[in-house]
């Protein structure tokens, strides 16, 4: 069910809108205020150095050199297809001469000397990383004195995971026979996701404190409402929630027969069209210093 391909940029560029167009613009909608509330954290200047730890496709690293004509960004991640395709884009803005791609963990940045930028950056990337801790101690080592650490981190323990009878936030009661085989298969065929449910914001606020940041500051935005976005059937089908997840799709081939999948759709197809679910999530803003007079 794991895709040959690498699965970060095959997640991010292709299975994360599971082939829907209005889900890519539903997405750039609610990921720019996101970019934007994490770059205001980092109080940039124009003659600036940013790492972006887990740029992906280069949402945030992007927003800073628009935000910041004079600055320069290091693009760091550990899909080498995703910086291949940044700098493809960065190529194509005519921006290479103020970017660096760095292919690395955001729990070792050993390529970059102590002291060397003035701002750190994350999206949704520490939930992939088991040694948590480690990669704050990376970012306050690599920050020169008084710069700043600003991330934005999904809090994935509010909603995971769901009861027996709850699948993506619908009642499946009816056909819980087929859910449990659904979710079965895709636990025995899955990655260690542990790092993704493992912490909560406290955690956030502790490790941020043990790495020698001060003035630490965290905003948490948790909600829990209807489903209100229209989505096919299709796209609910082939969406991936994450790099590490199959595709329902994926799952149901290998978990249940013909007859099975024909009652599973019968059941849920009416509920995803109708927005009959909910939605649960919890969201988390963190930004800190580094001590003006830190040592490295």
């Amino acid at each position: 069910m794991e895709s040959s391909r690498d699965r970060w940029s095959d997640w991010l560029l292709q299975r994360r809108f599971g082939g829907d167009p209005q889900a890519v613009e539903r997405a750039r909608a609610t990921l720019h205020p996101v970019r934007d509330r994490v770059l205001d954290q980092t109080l940039l200047h124009e003659a600036a150095v940013l790492l972006d730890v887990g740029c992906g496709d280069g949402l945030i690293a992007f927003g800073a050199l628009e935000r910041y004509p004079g600055c320069r960004v290091i693009f760091s991640d550990i899909s080498q297809p995703l910086l291949d395709h940044a700098a493809a884009l960065a190529g194509d803005l005519d921006l290479l001469a103020r970017c660096t791609f760095l292919h690395a963990p955001a729990d070792d940045l050993s390529a970059l000397a102590d002291q060397t930028v003035d701002a750190v950056t994350t999206r949704s990337v520490l939930i992939y990383v088991q040694p948590k801790l480690a990669a704050f101690q990376e970012f306050y080592r690599v920050l020169r004195p008084g710069g700043r650490v600003s991330i934005f981190e999904p809090i994935n323990r509010f909603a995971a995971p769901e009861p027996p009878h709850v699948f993506h936030g619908y009642d499946v009661t009816p056909i819980q026979h087929l859910t449990d085989k659904i979710k079965a298969a895709k636990r025995a065929n899955l990655a260690d996701v542990s790092s993704m449910i493992d912490f909560d914001e406290r955690d956030l606020l502790g490790w941020a404190e043990a790495a020698g940041f001060e003035d630490i500051h965290l905003r948490l935005e948790a909600e829990i409402l209807a489903h209100t976005e229209d989505a096919s059937w299709e796209s609910f089908l082939h969406t991936a929630g994450n790099p590490l997840d199959p595709t329902i799709a994926e799952v149901i081939e290998h978990a249940l027969t013909p007859e099975e999948v024909d009652e599973f759709t019968r059941y849920l197809q009416p509920l995803v069209s109708g927005k009959r679910g909910t939605r649960r999530m919890a969201l988390a803003y963190l930004w800190a210093s580094k001590p003006a007079r830190a040592l490295p």
